[in-house]
């Protein structure tokens, strides 16, 4: 072992498509995947779009930074947007902050966690 050299902590392995840096094998290929969907169907999409789930607030004459959450994707169909987040294993944080999502956009996070996972998600979505 190197020392400056830490394994993952979830397995995941960081990967560069196309000159765009992914934090995941699957993030990457589901990218790879939504750009050849894209050349089927019309829809609009975002990589790592962030969404303020909790304001930044005063505490005792402090400020308290906002909690914020940075999904993968973010996908516009038919004119409804859903939020894509790929994960092999969910943590608790992701999970809390997945809820709290929930409550601030009124739509829930859709977790992916293959690529054909994601194909079927999308084929049904872009029949409705």
């Amino acid at each position: 072992m190197q020392l400056g050299k830490t394994k993952p902590k979830y397995r995941n392995r960081k990967v560069e498509v196309k000159g765009i840096k992914f934090d995941s094998k699957l993030e990457g290929l589901v990218y790879l995947k939504i750009l050849e969907l894209a050349k089927e169907h019309y829809f609009n999409f975002k990589l790592q779009p962030s969404y303020e789930l909790v304001e930044k607030f005063k505490l005792n004459g402090k400020t308290v930074r906002a909690i914020t959450y940075r999904a993968d994707f973010e996908l516009k169909i038919n004119n409804k947007v859903f939020t894509i987040d790929t994960k092999g294993f969910e943590t608790d944080v992701f999970k809390l902050k997945k809820k709290l999502f929930a409550y601030r956009y009124g739509r829930e996070v859709i977790c992916i966690k293959s690529v054909k996972q994601f194909d079927i998600w999308f084929r049904e979505v872009i029949k409705q």
